[in-house]
C-alpha cells in the first residue's frame, strides 16, 4: 500500500509538472515552437492545462497521502531492517522530489 502511495504521490507531481512548469519553461527559453510541436503529438497535456485546479488538488491530496503513509509506517521487522531502511530512504528522497515539483509547478501555474 505505501508503495501505492509513492508510486501516485509521484505521478501526481509529474502530472503537474507536465501540465505547467515544463511549457512555461519552453515559452520562457523561447521554445515556442517545440511547445507546439508537443502538444501536436500529446494533445492530453492541454486537458491537464485546462483542468489544472483539480491536477494540483489531486496531485497535493496525493502527496499529503504519501506523507502521512511515511509518518505511520510501521517499525520493520528485525529480519528486513537493512532492506527496510534502504528502500526508507529511497522512497523519503522520491517524496521530497515529488513534493519540490508539485511545489515548482503550483509557483508556475498559480504564481506567475
Amino acid at each position: 500500500m505505501k508503495k501505492l502511495w509513492a508510486f501516485l504521490s509521484l505521478f501526481g507531481s509529474l502530472s503537474t509538472l507536465v501540465c505547467c512548469a515544463i511549457p512555461a519553461l519552453l515559452v520562457t527559453l523561447g521554445m515556442g515552437a517545440s511547445l507546439a510541436g508537443l502538444i501536436s503529438v500529446f494533445p492530453q497535456v492541454t486537458i491537464l492545462s485546462e483542468h489544472k485546479e483539480i491536477t494540483f488538488s489531486i496531485g497535493v491530496a496525493l502527496i499529503l497521502g504519501s506523507w502521512i503513509a511515511r509518518y505511520y509506517a510501521p517499525a520493520p521487522n528485525v529480519c528486513y531492517q537493512n532492506i527496510c531502511k534502504e528502500t526508507k530512504d529511497l522512497s523519503f528522497w522520491i517524496l521530497v522530489l515529488a513534493s519540490l515539483l508539485i511545489g515548482v509547478g503550483a509557483i508556475v501555474a498559480f504564481g506567475l
